[in-house]
């Protein structure tokens, strides 16, 4: 008998994992309030974590658990995800109400998106003094080479 408790635990951390990614990054640039979202995410993470108690067999069980957690982290991460939009590690959506305020405040936040790049082997960073996003033909530095 083969036991495929396993695959399907693999299956859904990463599903679960690529999903909370996708999501978390979605959910704050799409909402104008972050906590009823969270609220909304660590309920239903509770929630699966809670039927695992009573779930027919160990493949429901582990696939519950594991989406619960991963649940339940990303309320905790729609938090950290809004301070690095503030700090400016992630990119600012100008037509959400919280994000433009964090614009006009003309701190850190920008809207170039710092994964949205050629990679150099340099840390990432947006050109000072400007939000406009890194264009290929602008001359970044030559990668350090350890050969």
């Amino acid at each position: 008998m083969l036991q495929l408790a396993g695959l399907w635990m693999a299956l859904a951390t990463f599903l679960g994992i690529w999903g909370g990614h996708v999501g978390v990054r979605w959910l704050e640039r799409t909402v104008t309030r972050v906590a009823p979202a969270a609220t909304v995410l660590a309920t239903l993470g509770l929630g699966l974590n809670l039927f695992t108690l009573f779930a027919p067999n160990l493949n429901v069980a582990g696939v519950c658990s594991i989406i619960g957690i991963t649940l339940l982290w990303d309320a905790y991460e729609l938090f950290r995800q809004q301070r690095r939009v503030r700090k400016g590690h992630a990119p600012a959506n100008p037509r959400n109400p919280r994000h433009a305020a964090y614009l006009a405040a003309a701190g850190p936040a920008t809207t170039t998106d710092l994964l949205d790049r050629e990679p150099t082997g340099q840390p990432a960073r947006p050109p000072r003094g400007s939000v406009a996003p890194l264009h290929h033909s602008e001359r970044l530095p030559a990668p350090v080479s350890f050969e």
